[in-house]
């Protein structure tokens, strides 16, 4: 079947316009019966799209709905699109984005995409640690803390020392023997890397 291009009139302004070839096409594949009325001026106001008198939309005023709120990964305020609902994570723009990561990326970005509440996080990193100090036959920090209070004097210099000695080495020991462990990867991210 041919498509010639036909002039009708606009319902609407009373104006004439082509209705194209190409256009009868779409309505002939789409089995619409009737021509259309109306122009594409008035077709666009009808709608409630404000056209300017060459046919291009004029701008509108673009309002959308922005709800202020927590994000639920990290924590920090946020201003979301749309009006959350009950029960389902609000994510700000970074988590997001973090959660939008295709696999195959490193497990460290994985982590993050996933990641708990920062206070889940440190509990979980704590955790952690007093198993791996617990596990190297060394004080765990709960344990540690007990005997300062205990003793109420300072704690010495060298003690001081071997403290820190141990949390920087507790990092590596953790990785080994979580390795592949969910919490590994959180810990990975948490973990000074050594150059």
């Amino acid at each position: 079947m041919d498509f010639v291009d036909r002039f009708l009139k606009c319902s609407d302004c009373g104006n004439d316009f082509v209705f194209t070839a190409g256009e009868q096409l779409f309505f002939h594949e789409r089995q619409f019966k009737n021509d259309p009325k109306r122009c594409k001026l008035c077709k666009a106001k009808r709608t409630g799209r404000a056209a300017t008198a060459e046919g291009a939309p004029a701008a509108l005023p673009f309002s959308r709905t922005e709800t202020r709120t927590e994000c639920s990964a990290c924590g920090i305020e946020t201003t979301v699109p749309f009006k959350p609902t009950q029960g389902r994570p609000v994510l700000c723009r970074s988590c997001f984005q973090l959660k939008r990561i295709p696999a195959g990326i490193p497990s460290g970005v994985a982590a993050v995409a996933a990641m708990d509440s920062p206070e889940a996080q440190v509990a979980a990193a704590s955790a952690a640690l007093d198993e791996a100090l617990k596990a190297s036959g060394q004080t765990t920090t709960a344990e540690a803390e007990a005997t300062v209070a205990q003793t109420d004097s300072p704690v010495p210099a060298e003690a001081e020392a071997a403290t820190m000695a141990q949390i920087a080495d507790a990092p590596a020991a953790v990785l080994a023997e979580s390795e592949g462990s969910p919490e590994s990867a959180a810990i990975a991210l948490e973990a000074p890397q050594a150059s």
